[in-house]
């Protein structure tokens, strides 16, 4: 080589670089090694000295020109040995070897020197040793990734065609590594995904962004199963980063079993979803069909494409036993149904014997199941039923391949099944399914249960709150009555309020209204005790405050424990779990005659008054203390009212909630009972629209009653002597009456009893005696004397020559009896009305008289 002539690569002549040699490309060889070129004269004196001299040595071309190269990079030390090996090279000797070198940082290292005697000195050409040693553990670290990864190692070129692969992927395709040069996807994979391959990896190399795990799909030689492959490709550069791309580089991993894996885990993740949604989700009321209804909501879809649930017909009806459900054939019905499948029916066949197994059940129907069938053999065994193929097609159609039969299991007893069903085109259901299957099955029987003793118990607690509740239609004499009850829990239906209209003697009657402090089962139980003592303590015809104190009493013994309230609690502590009571409670007796008002309070509300034309307003009448808390007398008082008068009676569940005090809330209620009259059932029903009535805190009840006074044509009222002669004309005057009111078929049985009664008064009594006719409904007939002693029924001797007439009174009368009043006593008796074609109240006068 001529002197000054410039290696490949080192461009310090540009004419060089212009005429014989070709200029390197970015990106080349000399990117990666740290080498220099310089030349020597025939005395030994550098006199070319290119680009990359001077980055190696730190020296430029006009500092190294001319000079002795040992003296100028040669350690002291080494500079003697160092120009005898100059001087040989020289006279024409080749030499390379490793000698120290400085670099243009003053640090020291070692360079690989090859010199070449020339005609005119001699070329020389350093690498330093360190890029060298890096450069073979690079390779060798390429050699270990392709001979020893257990995964594909691949080369691509720019024209996307193999130019390496490694061990790995050789062995898999089943050929030499070295065959698989120049071939492409298409050569390993299948049409399509090859050409998704090759997408990529043009994708990459134009672009430099790397692909990420992406999917192929394909077989190997001699294995015709699919295996799956998760393939990586980036794209290479020469010389780092920066240089020029050469082609793509692949990674490929066969995911065939991490997949299966990994859908096993999604599997049991799917699963625990579902059965944390079905935790969630079922048994969130106390409803049979609500809680079937949940259960396929939760199976249908993520479980499978149509379910329905069957429970058995006794069960839903209440029974306790479950006679005739051993053998899986007995009645169940069709409680819930759900599809995800768009062209599927409504419902699913059930194995009915009428249609043999092919007709469809709706949700509602009742059917069997024949006893051979699979959801028989279910119910029979309490085991789970698989069928697959033909078999499912009889329970879900043409459309189900797979169906699981599971029966529903509480406490040992079977109460239906519920079946899942996959359409065609879905995987048929798993050992894991069915296990599956069992779990929801067994979660959903739980709630089912509850729910059926919940229905049974709640069933039972109704029967008994809506016997405490008056009719819906009272009636009473000089009365028109409405009412209304709203309940604060609607599951209960009934609480601690209450109201009742008592029909008293005299064409009175009594208006009550109470309320039970609580709420629930419990203050519904008070509530009827305390009911059906007011209808006692009214039957003994009490006034209004003797009624509230004999109640009071009856509230203080409701919490007492059962060994009665004299005796002492053996422990200290046991009087502590007595349930405590209180009430309040407000009676009112109405007499039809003098539309007069004797009212009595224990607590609770005043009642509203609307006389005709006037503004609603609040009775002002002594509130007294709530019923159980004893100690305390009760007072009453007395109100006159006018025909057409209103009086509303309420609980105070109807003014007060926690959206606004009392005071607004009976305000709100006069206002709601202010207007132009209007029927009486039109006024409760604006008045629970007026105000707020469904705010479910409290209890509320509302009676009302508009006087219609007995008119004087209705009343017969006479005062008589004391003297015998009164008999005679007591019995006058009760036929006048009884003929002026077309009462004809009543004068005899009323002279008879009228005789009587006012024969004991002069027989028994003393002073003035008062006979009074009142027809309304009824007739009622009222002797009045002033003695206090209550008239005693008793059974006369053959031989007695009286003592028979009350119990001609008891047997002729519809009904009788006595009440004290302020200044002697009245015995009554009172007849039903009989109409054109009405049955005989009773046997006939004479028949009576016959017997004595």
């Amino acid at each position: 080589m001529p002197a000054g002539a410039v290696p490949p690569g080192d461009d310090a002549d540009p004419a060089a670089r212009a005429g014989v040699w070709q200029s390197s490309p970015p990106g080349s060889m000399y990117d990666y090694i740290r080498v220099a070129s310089f030349s020597l004269d025939r005395a030994g004196r550098i006199d070319h000295w290119s680009k990359r001299a001077e980055e190696f040595f730190g020296v430029s071309a006009a500092e190294a020109l001319g000079r002795d190269p040992i003296s100028a990079f040669a350690p002291p030390d080494v500079q003697v040995r160092a120009h005898e090996r100059l001087a040989q090279i020289l006279d024409g000797r080749e030499w390379n070897g490793v000698v120290p070198y400085k670099d243009a940082a003053g640090g020291s290292g070692l360079a690989e020197v090859y010199v070449m005697p020339a005609d005119d000195g001699a070329l020389c050409i350093a690498l330093d040793v360190a890029t060298l040693r890096q450069i073979e553990t690079d390779v060798a670290a390429s050699q270990a990734v392709f001979g020893q990864s257990p995964m594909g190692f691949v080369l691509f070129d720019t024209r996307l065609q193999l130019i390496r692969v490694n061990d790995r992927f050789a062995e898999v395709f089943g050929r030499p590594a070295e065959e698989h040069r120049g071939r492409g996807p298409h050569d390993f994979l299948s049409r399509v995904e090859a050409d998704r391959l090759n997408a990529a990896l043009r994708q990459v190399l134009e672009t430099g962004e790397p692909v990420l795990d992406m999917p192929l799909v394909g077989t190997v030689p001699g294995d015709p199963a699919r295996r799956r492959w998760s393939m990586s490709l980036y794209r290479l550069h020469s010389g780092g980063n920066a240089g020029r791309p050469i082609g793509v580089a692949g990674l490929a991993m066969d995911v065939t079993g991490r997949q299966r894996a990994e859908r096993e885990a999604a599997h049991a993740r799917r699963n625990l979803a579902l059965l944390n949604e079905a935790g969630s989700r079922i048994g969130t009321s106390l409803d049979l069909e609500t809680t079937a209804r949940e259960l396929l909501d939760v199976a249908v879809p993520h479980f499978c494409d149509l379910a329905s649930v069957d429970l058995y017909q006794v069960l839903l009806s209440g029974a306790e036993d479950l006679t005739g459900t051993s053998d899986g054939s007995g009645e169940v019905r069709r409680v819930a149904f759900a599809s995800a499948v768009s062209d599927a029916p409504v419902v699913m066949a059930g194995d009915d014997d009428e249609n043999s197994g092919d007709g469809p059940v709706s949700v509602g129907a009742v059917h069997r199941y024949r006893f051979g069938s699979a959801s028989a053999r279910a119910l029979r065994t309490a085991q789970p039923q698989v069928l697959d193929g033909e078999g499912a097609n009889d329970l879900g159609g043409t459309l189900v391949q797979s169906t699981l039969v599971v029966p529903m299991v509480a406490r040992d007893t079977v109460l239906g099944l519920v079946q899942f069903s996959r359409a065609k085109g879905s995987e048929p259901f798993t050992e894991r399914d069915r296990m599956l299957a069992e779990e929801l099955a067994a979660r959903a029987a739980i709630f089912l249960d509850n729910a059926r003793l919940y229905r049974r118990e709640h069933e039972r607690a109704l029967i008994l709150q809506r016997s405490l509740l008056p009719p819906d239609d009272p009636e009473a004499a000089g009365l028109d009555i409405a009412c209304r009850y709203l309940p604060g829990s609607m599951e209960t239906e009934v609480g601690g309020d209450w109201f009742d209209v008592i029909e008293l003697p005299g064409h009175r009657t009594a208006l009550v209204v109470g309320d039970v402090m609580g709420r629930g089962l419990r203050a519904a139980v008070a509530m009827g005790e305390l009911r059906t003592a007011v209808r006692t303590l009214a039957m003994l015809d009490l006034e209004p405050a003797e009624v509230l104190a004999a109640l009071d009493e009856v509230v203080g013994g409701l919490g007492a424990p059962r060994q009665g309230r004299t005796r002492r609690a053996k422990n200290p502590g046991d009087a502590d779990l007595a349930e405590v009571y209180l009430a309040t409670c407000i009676y009112v007796v109405y007499d039809a005659v003098t539309r007069r008002c004797t009212i009595a309070n224990a607590g609770h509300m005043p009642p509203v008054v609307v006389e005709p034309g006037e503004s609603p307003m609040l009775l002002e009448l002594p509130r007294g203390v709530p019923l159980g808390v004893g100690g305390e007398p009760f007072e009453e008082i007395e109100v006159q009212l006018t025909d057409g008068a209103l009086l509303a009676l309420y609980t105070d569940g109807l003014v007060e909630s926690r959206s606004h005090s009392l005071d607004e809330g009976l305000d709100a209620f006069r206002a709601s009972l202010a207007g132009p009259p209007r029927p009486l059932e039109d006024v409760c029903d604006h008045v629970l629209a007026t105000l707020d009535t469904a705010h479910g805190e409290d209890d509320i009840a509302l009676l009302m009653a508009r006087i219609r006074g007995l008119s004087a044509d209705s009343v017969g009222d006479w005062t008589l002597e004391p003297q015998a002669t009164s008999v005679a004309r007591a019995r006058e005057l009760a036929r006048e009456q009884l003929v002026a009111w077309g009462l004809d078929d009543l004068v005899d049985t009323t002279e008879l009893l009228v005789s009587e009664l006012v024969t004991n008064a002069l027989r028994h009594g003393y002073g003035d005696i008062r006979l009074r006719l009142l027809l309304d409904r009824t007739l009622v007939c009222e002797v009045w004397d002033n003695a206090l002693m209550q008239p005693r029924r008793r059974r006369a001797r053959d031989t007695d020559e009286g003592g028979r007439g009350l119990q001609l009174v008891a047997m002729l009368s519809q009904s009788w009896g006595s009440r004290r009043t302020h200044r002697g006593k009245t015995v009554w008796f009172e007849l039903a009305l009989r109409g054109p074609g009405s049955d005989s109240a009773g046997p006939s006068v004479e028949d009576l008289l016959s017997m004595y």
